[in-house]
């Protein structure tokens, strides 16, 4: 394609081009991906809606600052492979960055056109670039740095952890990844759903960092199996980062939290989408018979969504969302909004729970709601929810999903208490280097931030790379340098 025949009238009057998707009365009866994908004409159309500003401030709208204009100027000069090359310079995992940030509230908010157009599709280009590397197989590796002689431990297989031991490992460190479970991705694989991020392709980002040389321990506790301390001592590394996310569940202390049917999201969603329970007993780790029942989930936000839609899935006949505000405050991504609604699940807005309802046998058989009314905004600046006296009523449920939130990993802070937390168990650092409180230990990702977004925890994970490379050798070049 002629890019250079186009003017920017032309490119401003291309209509946004919408990614094809599954019908929603045939996905709800399966766990393939929802989005399919661009093909190469469509994606180097939407291309050539990009006018390349002359500052693009997409790119500062981007925590891990790829250089959005000039991807996306080799995918509407068709050159795909460079695209996605140039993308990796920057982001390691880009094929699930462009299936699950935000960029509604990042890189696209911050495209020029969205002043008087719709804006560029950055992250629906992102996916196709990426994509169509692995589909071609044109995979290219890039160049690892001749030995540091310093090895780095890396704990946790997230997406802070894991664009952490990229950088590392194409700076010549020896890098070691522990990972608690026994498939790598931490919530990459255990906390969002396969139609939204079918594993295969975490498996397949994965593999090229092996490829890279990174090592991967899986079945190890940290702060169980082995300490911080230990791994600087009887394990010889020269500098740790963590990246343990936030995973600790939490629960809305009304009474019957303990009946059987009672799920965190946490739990509910580690078993579908990690141990495979739906297609038990095949694999055996069971889940909750979802089949003609009466399923709610309690929360507003994309783990909430994943949890009703994953309900919805497994063949509940009424899949619900309580949230005690309205459609407007709710915190989850329009566009999982939008698709939960397609798909048929019923949103039962301004109500909250206050008691679980249970039979002789201690399983759940309701939840008792209370009707709310919005009144001023609270600390979020959100209006605060504000309960109607009077307006109680029983909803017969059998299963419950809690999905207002998680905590952070206790598990380091009990077993190496010289790393400062804060007052909700959440990591001090330094922001600029994610250096800890404790010397040659450093931090990123829900673990310090609390519950967030990939992008923001990769962003983190190449700040402290930066920062442990120039501990270790005493260097303090740009990463473009290197």
């Amino acid at each position: 394609m002629n890019t250079k025949a186009i003017t920017t009238k032309e490119r401003l009057a291309i209509p946004r081009q919408v990614m094809p998707a599954q019908d929603p009365e045939a996905r709800i009866h399966n766990f393939n991906e929802v989005h399919l994908g661009y093909s190469p004409e469509v994606a180097q159309q939407e291309a050539m809606r990009c006018i390349q500003c002359k500052d693009p401030v997409c790119v500062k709208g981007c925590p891990v600052n790829i250089k959005i204009d000039q991807f996306i100027k080799l995918i509407a000069e068709g050159n795909f492979l460079g695209a996605v090359r140039k993308i990796k310079e920057d982001n390691v995992l880009p094929a699930i960055c462009g299936r699950v940030c935000p960029q509604e509230d990042q890189c696209e908010k911050a495209c020029i056109l969205t002043k008087k157009y719709t804006p560029v599709a950055i992250g629906n280009l992102e996916r196709f670039a990426a994509d169509y590397e692995r589909e071609t197989g044109n995979i290219e590796l890039p160049t690892v740095q001749p030995s540091t002689g310093k090895k780095v431990a890396v704990i946790g297989s997230g997406p802070a952890s894991l664009s952490c031991a990229n950088d590392l490992v194409q700076l010549g460190h020896a890098v070691t990844v522990f990972e608690a479970l026994h498939e790598l991705g931490g919530v990459l694989m255990y906390g969002i759903p396969e139609f939204r991020l079918p594993k295969e392709i975490v498996r397949a980002e994965l593999e090229g960092l092996k490829k890279l040389g990174v090592k991967f321990v899986t079945n190890t506790v940290v702060g169980r199996s082995v300490t911080v301390d230990e791994l600087f001592g009887e394990e010889s590394f020269d500098a740790v980062f963590i990246g343990v996310g936030a995973g600790l569940p939490w629960f809305m202390g009304i009474p019957g939290e303990n009946l059987l049917g009672v799920y965190s999201a946490n739990e509910f969603l580690t078993r579908v989408n990690l141990m495979k329970s739906y297609d038990f007993p095949e694999h055996d780790t069971p889940v909750f018979n979802c089949k003609g029942k009466n399923v709610a989930v309690f929360g507003g936000g994309n783990t909430a969504m994943d949890a009703v839609r994953t309900a919805k899935r497994l063949g509940a006949e009424h899949a619900y969302i309580v949230y005690r505000r309205s459609e407007a405050e709710m915190p989850a991504r329009e566009e999982e909004i939008h698709h939960a609604q397609k798909e048929g699940i019923e949103f039962m807005l301004l109500m909250n729970p206050v008691e679980f309802i249970g039979n002789d046998e201690q399983w759940l058989t309701g939840v008792k709601v209370l009707r709310m009314e919005l009144g001023e905004p609270d600390d979020s600046g959100r209006r605060k929810p504000v309960p109607v006296p009077g307006s109680e009523f029983i909803l017969p449920i059998d299963m419950a999903v809690i999905s207002i939130g998680n905590g952070s990993n206790p598990l380091i802070k009990q077993t190496t208490p010289d790393i400062e937390v804060s007052r909700r168990d959440t990591i001090v650092v330094d922001v600029n280097t994610m250096a800890t409180s404790k010397e040659n230990v450093y931090a990123g990702g829900d673990i310090v931030t609390g519950g967030a977004t990939v992008i923001l925890a990769m962003g983190a994970g190449r700040t402290a790379a930066k920062a442990i490379h120039e501990k270790l050798t005493g260097t303090d070049k740009p990463f473009s340098e290197w």
